[in-house]
């Protein structure tokens, strides 16, 4: 035992002589060990090694890692649908002819005609975009407030135009300020299906996508949605940014929603229907290349 001691004690001297002359070596060789330790817990644990990886390196919050973070309104979003029985309603379907488009576009400009119980699911759609609702109602604004505060929403009056929506198809192309090139929202009372009393931040914004959702059309003394078809067709025109504005229609298995939609917002930008949702995606006229682009809206 002694001889074979004997013989490995040079070997252990030489090793403690390296180490001590060349202390980087062990700097060197204590790091490796420790990343290739970490690398094979990364490989067992996944994604929460990457993330004590980044956090030791100090770049786990980086505006990458932000961008893709959770955002408040999305938790509340997936605890409010965990536990309410109440679902939005369009149907799957037809959330995901919008989801699709959104899931490319967010961070967007997202404006929704008509506040339910949706309206969380849209917001959290568009993480970090800027999604404003008009609704008609007061008290169920309110009431929509109460358990999501973080929505953006308006309080919009709109006139009563349903009983008057066939006079008002043929009256528009006789009103000079309903029709292009004039044809404008911010401060335009004498067109009829303008709807120019929008809040300002909704005015002077150019919108992404529209969901047409609302106001209500169902009964004769509802205000109809003659109005917000045309002003999201109008809004869409005047887009100076680049890409088409994409616009959702709802319930367009009635009558009023589909002729007003046909007028407005034309059967050769529709792109796709699903359910009772139809979608449009309608150039500015800045990129219209037809004729008439400037004294029609089809």
């Amino acid at each position: 035992m002694k001889k074979q001691q004997n013989s490995y004690d040079p070997e252990v001297k030489s090793h403690r002589q390296f180490f001590a002359e060349k202390p980087w070596f062990l700097a060197i060789l204590i790091a490796t060990s420790f990343t290739a330790a970490l690398l094979i817990a990364s490989s067992i644990t996944g994604s929460s090694s990457h993330s004590f990886l980044c956090s030791l390196s100090g770049a786990y919050k980086t505006s990458a890692v932000e961008e893709y973070a959770t955002t408040p309104t999305q938790l509340q979003a997936i605890l409010h649908y965990a536990t309410s029985r109440v679902v939005p309603q369009q149907s799957r379907a037809e959330i995901t002819l919008s989801f699709d488009v959104l899931k490319t576009l967010a961070p967007c400009n997202f404006l929704v005609f008509g506040l339910g119980h949706d309206s969380l699911m849209w917001t959290s759609l568009n993480p970090r975009g800027t999604t404003i609702f008009l609704e008609e109602d007061p008290k169920w604004v309110h009431t929509v407030l109460q358990s999501a505060p973080n929505l953006h929403a308006y309080v919009v009056k709109y006139p009563t135009q349903l009983r008057e929506a066939h006079k008002l198809l043929s009256y528009y192309k006789q009103e000079k300020e309903c029709m292009p090139p004039d044809v404008r929202l911010k401060g335009n009372t004498r067109c009829k299906l303008a709807l120019s009393m929008l809040p300002d931040e909704v005015l002077d914004k150019e919108w992404d996508v529209i969901m047409i959702d609302a106001p209500r059309g169902y009964f004769a003394a509802a205000p109809g949605r003659m109005g917000a078809i045309f002003s999201a067709a109008v809004m869409a025109r005047a887009r100076t940014r680049q890409g088409v504005t994409h616009v959702y229609l709802h319930d367009v298995d009635r009558k009023v929603e589909k002729v007003y939609a046909e007028e407005f917002l034309c059967k050769k930008y529709l792109v796709k229907g699903v359910g009772r949702l139809w979608h449009f995606e309608i150039p500015s006229l800045a990129n219209r290349s037809d004729s008439d682009a400037s004294t029609s809206f089809c």
